[in-house]
This record gives C-alpha cells, sequence and structure tokens, in this order.
C-alpha cells in the first residue's frame, strides 16, 4: 500500500506543522483572502469559507514544541494546551493570521482570549459563546448573532460579504467532508487492520489546517484505497477512546494503546471535525440558519456541552452497540475539569451496564506510555480471557 503510505506521509506533515505553511501559502495567493485560526473543540469553519477564508484549527504544541515562555502565563493546575500556544504565540508562529475565534469550553480558553487580546495577535478576537438553550427563537437566535458579528469581523479586513449562494456552497463542501470521514471510521470499524487509529489521526487533522477540497480530495482517495483487502486482523479487542476532546494525546499515545491490544474503533479525538451528526438541511432553513439548526439538533456529544435533557451517558452507551466494542479507555487531560466532571457520570453508565472500561490521564507533550501501555494491555487481556 505505498500510495496509502505517501498520503499518510503528507497528512503527517500537514497535521503537525506548527508553522501552518500550507495556510500561510493558501493566504498568499488572493490579497482578499483571511486566514481565521480556531480553539478546539467546534467551530462552524463554512462561514470563513464562504467569505474568502481558511478556518485554521490551533490545537497546541503537542510534542513537537518545548514549553518554556508559555508556562509563565498559567497556574500549575490547568491543563498544558494553552501553554503550547502562548508559546506558539510569543514564537512569531501565528503571524499571518488575521483573526482568532476560542470557541467557549472552559474557563481556561475564556482566560485565553483575553490574553490573544493583550498580545495584539489579529485583526480581531473572539470568544464564541455557544448557546446552552436550545430552543430556537431563543439559543438559536443568540448563536445566529454570534455567527454574524464574526462574518462582520472578516467583513472589515476584505470587504466581503457573503451571499446564501457562497455559504451554500461551502455548507455542501463541508457536509461532503463529514461524510467522508464518517466512511473511513465506518471502513476502520469493519477493517480495524486495514490501517491504524494513529495514520487516521494525522489524516483527519491534515484537514483542520488545508482547504477543504484538497482535505475532500485526499479522504476519497484514502476510502479508495482502503476498500482494497490488505493486511490481517490480529488478536486485539475493539474499544471506544473517550476524553480526548480537546487537548490532544500525543500520537505517541494513540500507539501506545493500538500496540497494547487494541483497535481504537472510536474515539472524540478531533471531535470538531465530526461534531455535526449527518448533514446540514439547506432545503428547509437558510443557509446561515441550517449552520445554527445543525448545532441546536444534530449535535455530537460532549462534556463542553451542558445537554440535560439529552444525557451524554445514554449517548456512549448507544455509541457501544453501534460500534460493537469491547470497552471503553477513559483518556482525559490532566486537570480537564469538563472531562474530569462527567468521567464519574460515564463510568457509572459503564457499572451499571456490565462494560468494562479503564481509565487514565495525560498531557499534550508527554505520557507515561510504559505504564499505560502496561495498564492497557491488562485490560485488553482481561477482556480477552474473561470476557
Amino acid at each position: 500500500m505505498e500510495a496509502l503510505n505517501e498520503i499518510i506521509k503528507k497528512c503527517n506533515e500537514l497535521a503537525f506543522d506548527l508553522n501552518f505553511t500550507r495556510a500561510k501559502e493558501w493566504k498568499k495567493q488572493d490579497n482578499s483572502r483571511v486566514l481565521v485560526g480556531y480553539m478546539p473543540i467546534y467551530f462552524p469553519r463554512e462561514i470563513v469559507h464562504a467569505a474568502n477564508g481558511l478556518a485554521v484549527g490551533i490545537l497546541g504544541g503537542g510534542d513537537k514544541k518545548q514549553i518554556i515562555k508559555g508556562d509563565a502565563y498559567y497556574q500549575s493546575y490547568v491543563c498544558h494546551m494553552p501553554r503550547g500556544i502562548v508559546e506558539l504565540v510569543l514564537d512569531n508562529h501565528l503571524e499571518d493570521f488575521d483573526g482568532f475565534v476560542f470557541p467557549s469550553i472552559c474557563d481556561v480558553i475564556r482566560n485565553l482570549s483575553g490574553m490573544f487580546q493583550l498580545f495584539g495577535k489579529g485583526k480581531f478576537v473572539k470568544y464564541l459563546d455557544f448557546p446552552q438553550n436550545f430552543l430556537p427563537e431563543v439559543g438559536g437566535e443568540f448563536y445566529k448573532s454570534e455567527l454574524q458579528h464574526i462574518l462582520n469581523e472578516i467583513k472589515k479586513i476584505n470587504n466581503i460579504e457573503i451571499t446564501d449562494e457562497s455559504l451554500q456552497k461551502s455548507i455542501e463542501l463541508f457536509n461532503k467532508n463529514r461524510k467522508l470521514t464518517e466512511e473511513i471510521y465506518n471502513i476502520r470499524s469493519e477493517f480495524p487492520w486495514r490501517i491504524t487509529a494513529a495514520d487516521v489521526y494525522s489524516i483527519v487533522r491534515a484537514g483542520f489546517v488545508i482547504p477543504v477540497e484538497e482535505h475532500n480530495e485526499i479522504l476519497e482517495e484514502v476510502i479508495k484505497l482502503l476498500k482494497v483487502e490488505n493486511g490481517e486482523p490480529l488478536d486485539k479487542i475493539r474499544v471506544i477512546v473517550i476524553g480526548a476532546f480537546c487537548e490532544q494525546p500525543p500520537l505517541s499515545l494513540i500507539k501506545t494503546i493500538e500496540l497494547a491490544g487494541c483497535y481504537i474503533i472510536e474515539d472524540d479525538f478531533l471531535l470538531g471535525s465530526r461534531w455535526i451528526k449527518g448533514d446540514m438541511n439547506t432545503t428547509k432553513y437558510s443557509p446561515l440558519d441550517s449552520i445554527v439548526r445543525a448545532y441546536l439538533e444534530q449535535s455530537t456529544f460532549s462534556s463542553s456541552v451542558y445537554d440535560v435533557d439529552n444525557p451524554k451517558e445514554l449517548r456512549l452507551l448507544n455509541q457501544l452497540k453501534e460500534r460493537k466494542v469491547d470497552g471503553i479507555i477513559f483518556a482525559a487531560p490532566s486537570f480537564c475539569d469538563p472531562a474530569l466532571l462527567d468521567h464519574p457520570i460515564l463510568q457509572k453508565a459503564c457499572d451499571d451496564n456490565n462494560v468494562r472500561y479503564i481509565s487514565f490521564l495525560y498531557s499534550e507533550n508527554t505520557g507515561q506510555f510504559k505504564v499505560i501501555k502496561e495498564q492497557v494491555g491488562t485490560f485488553s487481556d482481561s477482556i480477552k480471557l474473561w470476557a
């Protein structure tokens, strides 16, 4: 599978390029183009695309960037990701970006948006508050006004007013992107030995830093190659990894889990790329309203969203049945309040339904891989022996 390996190599280079070289090259090709950086988790990239922009995912420095200056800006008891992002800012990795959007996740991200304002980075900085009320006439109208605010800021830069036609085209491209991504996950669910979870991660993450048109071509080629039988199934258990929706795990950690005897069939890595389940409905609503409605009615579950009327523990159990997995791995970043507050609720649901699980913490720049490999390996062996 030389062709697939070449694609994976290319995606890996794109995904972990902390200088965002491809995005900056794209911008230079047209003076009206803009780059808008956004932090995890979900941001409707369609609105930036329709305004002749590229929404670029900024996920921290990971294990590719040594944190020195960033540690001076945050307490020791908060997660690692914002330190890495501050380090990127102070080392000028984010020059040429026109604006930055900080979707509401937690107080750390809120404070990070304030730091960007103090640093004077970009022509605008926006803390995007998502609605916690899911009534269209309440939360929907609020969310729509938040998105319009971002569009107004972009218009100040390139003087482009989006039309229904341009937004419709953007929505169709991202509908296709989500559908193709989901197809790769479906193929992996049926034939997990054909491609590793780490390689799927790199392929999906590449889409955070390149135009969606390019990423769709990559995904289509990957799907074509994955439909060809290759490799042999191994004696591994099937698992869901959950808790890594914001600060991303090191690629080595994903590989460690698989080497310890697991096929990662489902996960919440890079959750923003799969946030909306299904297509946005532009036949029933206007393009902008369809983006709003999709968030209100088609969002996946996450610890960053208050959804008491649609319990996430039930949605996790449904996911477990749909993917036919043997157990769950709760992997959360150290000091991630949303994830760690949710885990007891999710784990109680596992206990009540005889679902096997384990739990550990990690940091984006390091991981106790030997300890984790032993823990996951024991978990895998116990299921194979006694399930």
